[in-house]
């Protein structure tokens, strides 16, 4: 499922990209610590890849970036007076019970794009993602790479400032992960903050612009991905490249 959060389409710019700061963030279950505290700035050009064994707090940190969730003590704001617009596209993404095309044109209708508009702007996004040939196909027919491709088109056609995309090539093939990391940095390219978890430490090396590693709930590391890769500084960081076990 795309999940969007839209200001006025009229307002949108994508540049300067918007700045992401965490400030003393914690998330809580009942009485278990399950992130935090974490503080950082993304304010580089990214795309930013967020890193980290399972169960580090990859896909938390994500949601509370996107306001899926409250933290239960800090603060998440963003640069500029108002939050900026966003999409998240999960790693099993949820699709409507109707056609390509309609997922497209549902989303546009929804955040209040003229008519005469929509239909020009979802087959261009099609297009765009090479899903034209399945405008018509029903959306939960769609192969794997098909479904990420078309929640990644849904996003496209709200031009989102900042997008989060958790795991989106897990369980995708070789060819599919590829078209999918062509459609992030196609997003990268209009202006678009990306940040993007993935456990791929060969998509990483493809995709970063500076990398978060996280491990048991903590942001370890947050450091340009040629530091992250030549020299990293945490044990944690050290043995996850390794292919070690991170505690």
């Amino acid at each position: 499922m795309t999940s969007l959060q839209v200001p006025s389409l009229a307002s949108f710019s994508v540049s300067p990209l918007p700045e992401l700061r965490f400030e003393g963030v914690t998330f809580n279950n009942e009485d278990k610590v399950l992130l935090g505290p974490c503080s950082f700035t993304l304010n580089g050009s990214g795309p930013t890849l967020v890193m980290g064994p399972n169960g580090a707090g990859k896909s938390l940190l994500l949601r509370l970036s996107h306001s899926l969730l409250q933290p239960t003590q800090g603060r998440i704001t963003w640069s500029g007076e108002a939050s900026p617009r966003q999409a998240m596209v999960f790693q099993h993404p949820v699709l409507l019970r109707r056609s390509a095309i309609a997922n497209l044109i549902h989303a546009l209708a929804v955040n209040k794009v003229p008519r005469r508009k929509r239909l020009k702007l979802a087959r261009d996004a099609l297009e765009r993602f090479g899903l034209i040939d399945c405008c018509n196909t029903p959306a939960r027919v769609l192969s794997g790479g098909e479904k990420q491709r078309l929640a990644l088109a849904r996003a496209w056609v709200l031009s989102p400032q900042v997008l989060f995309l958790d795991e989106p090539t897990s369980a995708l093939d070789p060819a599919a992960i590829q078209a999918v990391e062509a459609a992030v940095r196609e997003f990268h390219q209009r202006g678009t903050r990306i940040v993007m978890t993935t456990h791929d430490l060969h998509q990483a090396k493809r995709l970063a612009g500076d990398i978060l590693f996280l491990s048991g709930g903590k942001v370890r590391e947050h450091t340009s991905a040629d530091a992250f890769f030549d020299a990293p500084v945490s044990q944690e960081a050290q043995a996850f490249i390794a292919g070690g076990l991170v505690e």
